[in-house]
């Protein structure tokens, strides 16, 4: 029998099938969704400062647009790097377990991200300070790269089969809660005068990791193991090298994973840190406005998620991904074209319409990976996947920046790509549901 045609631990004769509680299940969600808030929030951090402050204090040398060009390739660098950290901490959470290497994770990113706020700038200690800027990213991406996909492994296998869509969602909503408190932190500090803004006001965000991370210790040590992985080491079923195994027998499913996932990832960044950049620098829009269009959009993609969350366990994950795409590849171009009005409600809510129906796809990207790969590589998998999709994606705002001179300032080049992007996942979506495995397990 071929590895993927498994659908989870198989019992050896006597054996017995994991055993999951619908009464730990939201408890446990619950604490994959605050550590994985706690984390979002510290990364999302840095795509508010890289259109905001970065370009203007840490590459002084260049010229505005290069030096956003510049900023925007630092931000890059987390997503090129979250690969890595999807094999480190997709071998660890296969191989030890799904709750260590959740810890690791946490901790890494809250310590980068707390030395970011005390990092000297270009005018301190000159060409250092945009190198050390670029390795703490570096350190920030490799974390990330193992916290998504071990919180949603973690959260769906404590979960009864027919629930996993809620549980899995929950995670998920982590995402808006940090973009919550790092553009709401931002908005804070941007009533400052620009001068204070620019001398300690940007730092205090990034300062707060230090007091947040000592909060997602204490909730991340409370965090069961997985019974799914339990039953794994009973059965000593796990893989010796889970990526290697990931590429080699279950590349189909890696590819249709992270076409599924490139749309939330992707399409995200789009509509916030590209936005944000276009609004301020080529419309000229005040930064409080679009930092404010982001609290907004991320109010209204909670209810979106925690909706088609459950609307996955009705119709499935992957045709909830399929119609979230198509939607997307709709309203593209009406969104920028609303924000290109330059008239404040417009552009509120266009940005708020924009990320709340790319995450129709994203609501159920949790659920939907989960069930691509067998529990053996799992954490690998979806880690994997979804961080690719990140390093795929994590440059449309250095690319729809680039490609500015190009248009002339317009914005279809954004839309353009937020419109292939979305297509793919909806082939994605439609691909993955017939794709889905089943975990054996006993709901007590």
């Amino acid at each position: 029998m071929n590895d993927l045609d498994r659908t989870g631990p198989e019992a050896p004769p006597g054996g017995k099938a994991p055993v999951v509680s619908g009464k730990e299940a939201g408890r446990i969600a619950f604490a994959a969704f605050v550590g994985t808030a706690l984390e979002w929030y510290d990364y999302f951090l840095f795509g508010t400062a890289a259109a905001l402050v970065f370009n203007r204090l840490y590459f002084t040398t260049l010229n505005p647009t290069a030096a956003t060009l510049a900023a925007f390739a630092t931000f890059g660098v987390g997503f090129v790097a979250r690969p890595l950290g999807a094999v480190l901490f997709g071998w660890m959470g296969d191989r030890i377990g799904r709750r260590p290497a959740l810890l690791i994770t946490v901790v890494a990113i809250g310590v980068a991200t707390g030395l970011i706020g005390v990092l000297p700038d270009f005018a301190a200690i000159g060409v250092a300070a945009p190198l050390l800027l670029a390795l703490l990213r570096l350190v920030q991406g490799i974390a990330v790269g193992g916290e998504w996909g071990g919180a949603v492994t973690i959260a769906v296998e404590h979960a009864p089969p027919e629930k996993r869509g809620r549980y899995a969602a929950l995670p998920q909503i982590g995402s808006p809660v940090g973009t919550l408190l790092s553009s709401g932190a931002f908005a804070l500090v941007l009533t400052l005068p620009p001068e204070q803004f620019d001398s300690w006001g940007w730092r205090l965000p990034f300062l707060a990791a230090f007091p947040l991370l000592l909060v997602a210790v204490y909730i991340r040590r409370k965090v069961e193991e997985s019974p799914v992985f339990e039953e794994m080491e009973r059965q000593e079923a796990r893989s010796k090298v889970p990526a290697v195994d990931v590429f080699r027998k279950a590349w189909g499913r890696l590819l249709v994973a992270i076409a599924s996932a490139l749309l939330g990832v992707g399409g995200f960044y789009v509509m916030t840190t590209f936005a944000i950049s276009y609004g301020t620098g080529t419309l000229g829009l005040e930064r409080g406005l679009m930092v404010n269009a982001t609290l907004v959009a991320a109010v209204a993609q909670i209810g979106v998620i925690l909706v088609f969350g459950r609307l996955a366990e009705r119709i499935g994950p992957g045709r909830v991904t399929l119609w979230g795409g198509v939607a997307t590849a709709a309203i593209a171009f009406p969104v920028f074209w609303m924000i290109d009005t330059r008239s404040p409600v417009l552009v509120v809510l266009a940005v708020a319409a924009g990320v709340a129906i790319l995450s129709i796809a994203y609501a159920v990207s949790g659920a939907l990976l989960t069930e691509l790969f067998p529990a053996h590589l799992r954490y690998s998998g979806v880690a994997l996947a979804y961080n690719l999709a990140g390093a795929l994606s994590g440059f449309l705002p250095f690319a729809a920046t680039a490609l500015l001179d190009v248009s002339n300032g317009g914005s279809w080049v954004a839309s353009l790509l937020l419109v292939g992007i979305a297509l793919i996942t909806a082939v994605g979506g439609l691909v993955g549901e017939r794709l889905r495995v089943r975990d054996e397990v006993v709901v007590r």
